[in-house]
């Protein structure tokens, strides 16, 4: 996002040096508050605690409990309850650590080593945003782009940002190294954004098979370092898609009546689908009524992904 751009300035200096290395995949850590493994690989069923926001607790100083950190599916990455309470910022750094809720949603780079230490101290489980699909000009390995694999700009107000070839090699390695830096800073899971570049203008021909076959890619990857994955929007591909990930996210599915297209994929699988719309906050209880009853996870925020939150009541 380019709202970013100024903070990642500042605040990732031991992060570039990592990201720009296309290092070997690291083995990821013992359970550092918010995830367990089921090392025999076997069916555990767990999961993380569905832990509510509380009475009064929704705003972004406040929440309810925070509920258990994590669990382990069959193949041992981190799963998120139906329901479960999270957190979504990706700017108006610094973060604000201080909301009781189990999950935290973060940028995989601008996010501190401090702000990671603070997380895991308080048992969250922490999820890692990058974009999957788009090329962003201040992001530390953006000389990584190859001109012929950038396409036409999103749409506002992401309009600095470009689609990128998902089909390219040259995408898929960078792509590669960001799930490595993932696990290098200690996240659960990742949030591979712009996933449904075939629905968009996108300016390079990406078809829906070429899609389905970059976003399984990215599923596979993940899953081989250890790492739980959401599936970003791409509500056409849910049924194809919802055995490859491990939880859902989705922006705005009430303004685009939307919503229900989960309920037989993520929601029938019993996988977390959070989910984010960005109204006023006066229409928390219109979005809550529709959202609530198919299990999502519902926050209110601004489109900015600052640190202000309404959360169903």
């Amino acid at each position: 996002m380019s709202l970013m751009q100024s903070t990642l300035r500042s605040r990732f200096p031991l992060v570039v040096a990592a990201l720009m290395a296309a290092s070997a995949p690291i083995a990821c850590g013992d359970d550092d508050g918010g995830r367990s493994t089921d090392g025999a690989g076997g069916g555990g069923a767990g999961a993380a605690g569905g832990g509510g926001d509380g009475a009064g607790g929704n705003d972004a100083t406040g929440g309810g409990g925070a509920g258990g950190g994590g669990g382990a599916g069959g193949d041992g990455v981190l799963q998120l309850a139906t329901g479960i309470a999270w957190q979504w910022q990706l700017s108006g750094l610094p973060l604000d650590t201080s909301i009781d809720v189990p999950v935290y949603d973060v940028d995989l780079v601008t996010t501190t080593d401090a702000e990671f230490a603070t997380l895991r101290a308080a048992g969250r489980s922490i999820l890692c945003y990058f974009s999957a699909g788009s090329y962003e000009s201040y992001r530390p390995d953006s000389s990584d782009f190859p001109d012929s694999v950038k396409g036409s700009p999103l749409d506002p107000p992401f309009q600095d940002e470009l689609w990128v070839d998902v089909r390219s090699a040259e995408v898929r390695q960078i792509m590669r190294a960001r799930l490595d830096l993932a696990v290098q800073r200690g996240c659960d899971a990742v949030e591979p954004d712009n996933v449904d570049g075939y629905t968009n203008d996108n300016g390079l021909g990406l078809t829906a098979t070429d899609q389905l076959d970059y976003n399984r890619f990215i599923a596979e990857e993940a899953h081989a370092r250890g790492l739980s994955v959401g599936l970003k929007n791409d509500v056409d591909q849910l049924d194809a898609l919802e055995p490859y990930f491990d939880w859902a996210l989705n922006e705005e599915c009430f303004a685009y009546s939307e919503c229900d297209a989960y309920e037989g994929n993520f929601i029938a699988a019993g996988k977390a689908v959070l989910h984010a719309e960005y109204v006023d906050e006066s229409e928390t209880a219109t979005v809550c009524a529709v959202t609530q009853p198919l299990g999502l996870s519902t926050i209110i925020k601004r489109i900015d992904l600052d640190a202000w939150r309404v959360a169903c009541p």
